[in-house]
């Protein structure tokens, strides 16, 4: 953990978006069921939501369940979907308390009816808090993403196809591309989480799995985050 002199407040990444791996082998690393690191994992998101917030990180995106999860057993499905749907509104007094805004990204119509209606509740009755936007991926696939945002691109006369205009259909065009992506659980791959937003983005992998997870972890991945030179394909001048 770096020293507390030695962090930036100053210059912290504007939007963190994290791929939250590792509750399923947290469990079974202490002959749990899987549901029971999903908990974990649940009550983990809750505490790095309020060291962002603490921090003054403006957006955290966190990697809930993908387009692909849906291929995991009806019982583990059923679980998360379960907890999503409790913690939503169950929630707000937290969000309330932390003015903290939450925003969907992914695909609303592949949720269960009742989810996808608790999700436009608590972004309705967030949508004024001016403190972290925590960004929920559900039901969210990077090319998902791009799909449907071409479809409602073209839906429009025919719109002119180029990334500007793409970008204006995404989920949410108003949020800027992440600057620092950690992906929890020592995977070096994307699974294809912000696809097209995440092109310039830093990557940390920690080995460590989500559940174990601290604000120290939290810390020393944007401290690490901040030694590093960003040249967007460009040569430093």
């Amino acid at each position: 953990m770096p020293h507390e002199a030695d962090y930036d407040n100053l210059h912290l990444p504007s939007h963190i978006g994290i791929i939250m791996d590792g509750n399923g082998r947290w469990a079974r690393q202490r002959n749990m069921i899987r549901t029971q690191g999903h908990l974990e994992g649940l009550k983990t998101a809750k505490k790095m939501v309020k060291a962002a917030s603490d921090m003054g990180i403006s957006y955290l995106s966190l990697y809930v369940f993908s387009t692909e999860n849906w291929k995991r057993t009806a019982d583990e499905v059923g679980f998360i979907m379960g907890l999503v749907k409790t913690h939503l509104r169950g929630e707000f007094d937290f969000y309330r308390e932390n003015h903290i805004r939450i925003r969907h990204t992914g695909d609303p119509a592949g949720l269960p009816a009742e989810i996808a209606g608790e999700l436009i509740k608590v972004c309705e009755d967030t949508r004024n808090f001016q403190g972290l936007t925590v960004v929920l991926a559900l039901n969210y696939g990077g090319r998902d993403e791009i799909v449907r945002a071409v479809r409602r691109l073209t839906a429009k006369d025919g719109g002119e196809i180029t990334e500007e205009t793409i970008r204006r259909h995404l989920d949410n065009p108003d949020i800027p591309d992440p600057d620092l992506i950690i992906r929890t659980g020592g995977e070096f791959r994307t699974s294809n989480f912000l696809l097209w937003e995440s092109a310039y983005a830093e990557y940390i992998i920690s080995p460590k799995l989500w559940p174990d997870w601290t604000e120290d972890d939290l810390k020393s991945a944007i401290y690490e985050y901040q030694g590093r030179e960003r040249k967007f394909g460009g040569i430093p001048v």
